[in-house]
C-alpha cells in the first residue's frame, strides 16, 4: 500500500504491541486510521485479537475491544504493506550499561521487504543520539531506498506517564525529529491527528538528545532527594519535612525520595548518554550510581531494623514489603527497586518475608499476601511504594510495628 497520492496516511504498522505501542495503536484506531498492530509473541496476538489485554493500563481493555471490534486494529505477528511504520519496541541496556538496539534491528529487517516509496517510518523507541540516522536511515539506504526522499524517516519519543497515558498521548507536547525537513513535516501531519499539545519540529538527533535529557534531568533531581534521605536518616531527621519546607522556597524543586528508580525510561535512559559521551556525563552517572545504590541502602537499614528486633527472642522476623512495582498505582516492574529489595530479603534465612503488591497478581520468587495479613503478622512494615491502597491503612493498624518508610506514605496515615 503506497502513501495516497493526497498525501494523507490511511494505514499505519505500529511494531511492538506494550506499555506505548498498544495505547498508541488504539488512539490512532479510534481517529479512523486503519491500524496493523505487530507483536513478536504469539501468545500476547492471540489475546488481543479476542478483544483482551496483556497489561494493566485504565481504560485500555475499553479501547481494544472498541478498536477490535471496529476492525480498525487488526493484529498479527508479522507486518503488513502501509503507509507508515511506527516503532515502539523495547530498548534496554546489556553487560556494561550498553544501550542494546536489538530490538529495532529486528523491527527494520522485518519491514525492510514492504518498503514502497513515500512510505514514513517513525522511531519511538528511546534510543541513544544518531540511532535514528546510522541504524534506521542505514538500513534504510542498504536496502536501496534513498533515506529522506524515497523513505521518510522520524523520531518521535513518547513522553507519557504509566497510568496516565491515554490522556498523556493527546494532550502532551511532542517534539518530532526528521532526518530532513519533509520527513519531519510528513510525520507532524500524521501526529497532528491525534495530538491536541504543541509539535516542535527538530532534526533527528536533537529529539534524540531531547528525550534522553528529560529522564536524565528526573534522575539527577531524585538522586539528590535520595542523597538527602539518607543523610536525614544519619541524623534521625524527617527529610519528607525537610523537602516540604525547602520547597516552600521559590527557586527550589526537589523531587521525592524513594526506594530507588525504576521503569523503562528514568533506570535506563541516562546510560544511554553516558555510554555516547563519557567525559562529558559526571554528573549523569553519579546520579545514577546514587539512586542504584538506594535500593542497596534501604536493604540495609531493613536488615539493621531486623536484627535489633531478634535481640532477646527465638524465630524468624517477620518483615511485610508493602509495593514491588516501580512506581505507584501500576502493575509494571520493570526495573523495580522495591522487587531488588524484596527478593533480597527473600533469601535471608533471619526473616520470614510478606509480600503485599495489589497490582499484580503473581511475581516469581515471591509469595504474595493481603495487607491485611500481613498487618496482623509483621514485626516490620517497610513501605517501598505509595499506592493508593496503603493510604488506607491507620496509625491503629500499626500498633506494635516497627515502620520503614521509604516512601513517604506516613505522612499520610493517621
Amino acid at each position: 500500500m503506497a502513501r495516497a497520492n493526497d498525501g494523507s496516511i490511511r494505514q499505519v504498522c505500529i511494531m511492538g504491541l506494550g506499555y506505548i505501542g498498544l495505547p498508541t495503536a488504539c488512539i490512532f484506531a479510534t481517529k479512523g486510521l486503519k491500524v496493523i498492530g505487530v507483536d513478536i509473541r504469539h501468545d500476547v496476538v492471540n489475546l488481543l485479537s479476542k478483544g483482551d489485554t496483556h497489561i494493566y493500563e485504565p481504560d485500555l481493555d475499553i479501547l481494544v475491544k472498541a478498536a477490535i471490534g471496529s476492525k480498525k486494529l487488526k493484529v498479527s505477528t508479522e507486518p503488513q504493506a502501509s503507509d507508515a511504520f511506527m516503532i515502539c519496541v523495547p530498548t534496554p541496556f546489556k553487560d556494561g550499561k550498553k544501550p542494546d538496539l536489538s530490538y529495532v534491528k529486528k523491527c527494520m529487517e522485518s519491514i525492510i521487504p514492504y518498503l514502497k516509496k513515500g512510505n514514513l517510518i517513525v522511531l519511538e523507541s528511546t534510543s541513544p543520539i544518531m540511532t535514528t540516522e546510522n541504524l534506521v536511515a542505514g538500513m534504510v539506504s542498504k536496502a536501496g531506498f534513498v533515506p529522506g526522499e524515497d523513505i521518510y524517516i522520524a523520531y518521535c519519543p513518547e513522553r507519557v506517564l504509566p497510568g496516565n497515558i491515554f490522556k498523556e498521548l493527546v494532550q502532551n507536547d511532542r517534539v518530532i525529529g526528521g532526518i530532513n525537513e519533509k520527513s519531519a513535516r510528513i510525520a507532524q501531519k500524521l501526529y497532528s491527528t491525534v495530538v491536541q499539545g504543541r509539535i516542535y519540529l527538530a532534526d533527528a538527533k536533537t529529539a534524540e538528545m531531547v528525550k534522553l535529557v528529560e529522564n536524565a534531568y528526573r534522575d539527577v533531581n531524585i538522586a539528590f532527594a535520595n542523597e538527602i534521605a539518607g543523610i536525614a536518616d544519619k541524623f534521625g531527621i524527617d527529610v519528607w519535612r525537610v523537602i516540604e519546607i525547602a520547597n516552600r522556597h521559590p527557586r527550589v524543586n526537589i523531587l521525592s525520595p524513594g526506594a530507588g528508580v525504576g521503569g523503562h525510561c528514568i533506570a535506563v535512559d541516562p546510560w544511554f548518554i553516558v555510554d555516547s559521551a563519557p567525559g562529558q556525563s559526571a554528573l549523569i552517572k553519579t546520579a545514577r550510581n546514587v539512586n542504584d545504590k538506594r535500593a542497596e541502602d534501604v536493604f540495609k537499614k531493613v536488615i539493621a531494623a531486623a536484627a535489633s528486633e531478634k535481640k532477646g527472642r527465638s524465630g524468624k522476623v517477620k518483615v511485610a514489603c508493602f509495593g514491588i512495582t516501580y512506581k505507584a498505582d501500576v502493575d509494571d516492574l520493570r526495573e523495580s527497586p522495591a522487587l531488588k529489595i524484596a527478593k533480597k530479603l527473600a533469601t535471608r534465612k533471619d526473616i520470614a518475608l510478606l509480600v503485599v503488591e495489589p497490582n499484580v497478581k503473581k511475581c516469581a520468587g515471591l509469595e504474595l499476601t493481603t495487607k491485611e495479613k500481613a498487618l496482623i503478622e509483621c514485626d516490620i512494615a517497610v513501605f517501598l511504594v505509595n499506592h493508593s491502597e496503603f493510604k488506607e491503612i491507620s496509625s491503629e493498624d500499626l500498633i506494635g510495628i516497627k515502620v520503614i518508610d521509604v516512601c513517604g506514605l506516613m505522612r499520610g496515615i493517621r
